[in-house]
């Protein structure tokens, strides 16, 4: 079970990296919509009158508060991975957490979700985390 924790810890701090840089993207995106939306407009693939003006001031904001969102929980599943291979109690509880809500995330954040529910649930591996408590 040592493997699969380790996997777990690696795995999600991978996948939380990722998504740092895909919020940092979408951060960019919402600062520059007005530029972004004129190089959509010039490549002639939408045309002007079939965007509402209200979308122009609302999808900034949006994509803002779901770039916010998105860096917030990455950054807390990276401390969560770090906990779970320094085997540390609360990194257990916090990285259950967030597989809760990768179940959510489909198709890879559904997968990494499950498994790391299943190794985290573990009673082989709650022994594991409860041992390296007494020991620290």
């Amino acid at each position: 079970m040592e493997k699969h924790i380790q996997l777990v810890g690696i795995l999600n701090i991978a996948y939380r990296s990722m998504l740092v840089l895909v919020s940092l993207l979408l951060l960019v995106i919402a600062a520059g919509f007005r530029r972004f939306l004129d190089v959509i407009l010039r490549l002639g693939s939408v045309d002007i009158q079939d965007v509402p003006y209200e979308l122009l001031d609302i999808v900034p904001v949006v994509l803002l508060v779901i770039a916010l969102l998105m860096f917030v929980v990455s950054v807390v599943g990276i401390i969560a991975g770090a906990g779970v291979l320094g085997r540390r109690r609360w990194g257990r509880v916090l990285m259950l957490v967030i597989s809760f809500f990768n179940l959510l995330r489909i198709p890879v954040g559904t997968l990494l979700g499950g498994y790391s529910i299943w190794v985290l649930l573990n009673d082989e591996t709650i022994r594991l985390f409860d041992a390296s408590r007494t020991s620290v």
